[in-house]
């Protein structure tokens, strides 16, 4: 097992050229997965193992999400009225096409309380980050964003991909470096260069822009990965097909060897134990975003997760795709 740069004995060579323009060869093998020194959902830190794939080298973008929809008149979740029948406890405003879009408060607020920061705005979608006004004409390519689970499940069907497992993205995530903090090595700013699009600054109040993107940034803006992956880590959050459990499977499970290819916990265990009226499953979402920051959520590295609602885009949430061989 590695545990800094692969030399070129670590690098599987790919069985074929890319199926897909913009993919890069991942070439599996056994890592640590998780951190036992960070948030509790990512415990514990145990050994897998995943066979090799292509990954898209950037999220989907803005341009790209348009060639699909305009290809099939595709309609996102956002962009649908919510039915009374499947939210039967919600509020008449809540029952627009709508989506949870990020707003700074004006003063320092409790960081307990994320409603103090999301927004749920009428209008907003793909199309319109922020909401009505808005417009994604001068960032086709930046992430697109707003994009449910069934979204992308849509996206990769179209293009013939698939969509990562958590096991397989942390471990692209990684590039090599296993067991180190961050995507590319053991310090958030080495030399004081910002290696991803984070918050720097007091969440949710004071944005230091140290990055130079208050929200999204283009793909490409920060370095690759050793897999030549970019912003694998802060941007947007990701999503995977694992449903969400509070930590990851003991390694007492696997006690002769690293599980292989693992598919994560299933959909009756991802509900939210804090609303158990609300039956509506979690994925998990990995790699943080512009809104991760030192004071809170410091999500920003390969082995941070946390759940996702399946039905609930938000303006900070994009995805990538994967071809398995074969």
């Amino acid at each position: 097992m590695s545990s800094g740069v692969p030399s070129v004995s670590d690098m599987a060579e790919p069985p074929s050229a890319p199926p897909h323009d913009g993919m890069a060869w991942v070439p599996g093998g056994v890592f640590k997965m998780g951190s036992d020194a960070h948030y509790p959902e990512e415990a514990p830190a145990h050994l897998v193992h995943v066979d090799g794939f292509w990954m898209d080298r950037h999220a989907v973008t803005n341009t790209e999400f348009r060639r699909f929809v305009d290809a099939t008149e595709y309609v996102t979740v956002a962009e649908r009225r919510p039915s009374k029948a499947d939210y039967p406890d919600a509020r008449p405003e809540m029952l627009q096409p709508a989506s949870a879009v990020f707003r700074s408060p004006d003063r320092r607020v409790d960081l307990r309380d994320p409603y103090l920061w999301w927004i749920h705005v009428k209008g907003a979608q793909w199309r319109y980050p922020r909401g009505p006004g808005s417009s994604v004409r001068k960032l086709g390519d930046h992430p697109v964003v707003h994009v449910a689970w069934e979204d992308v499940q849509a996206y990769a069907s179209w293009a013939g991909k698939q969509l990562p497992t958590e096991a397989e993205w942390e471990f692209a995530a990684r590039g090599g470096l296993d067991g180190v903090e961050f995507a590319w090595g053991a310090e958030l700013m080495p030399l004081g260069k910002p290696m991803a699009n984070t918050w720097q600054g007091e969440f949710p109040v004071e944005n230091l822009l140290l990055d130079g993107y208050e929200w999204t940034a283009p793909v490409g803006s920060f370095p690759a990965n050793g897999y030549g992956l970019y912003e694998m880590t802060g941007n947007v959050w990701e999503w995977t097909t694992d449903w969400y459990s509070t930590q990851h499977a003991s390694s007492a499970d696997h006690p002769c060897c690293a599980p292989v290819n693992p598919t994560g916990g299933a959909p009756e265990q991802s509900y939210d134990p804090l609303y158990p009226r609300v039956r509506i499953p979690r994925k998990v979402i990995k790699g943080g975003s512009y809104l991760c920051a030192d004071n809170y959520c410091r999500r920003y590295r390969p082995a941070a997760r946390s759940p996702q609602q399946i039905d609930t885009p938000t303006c900070h949430l994009g995805f990538r795709c994967i071809v398995r061989p074969g």
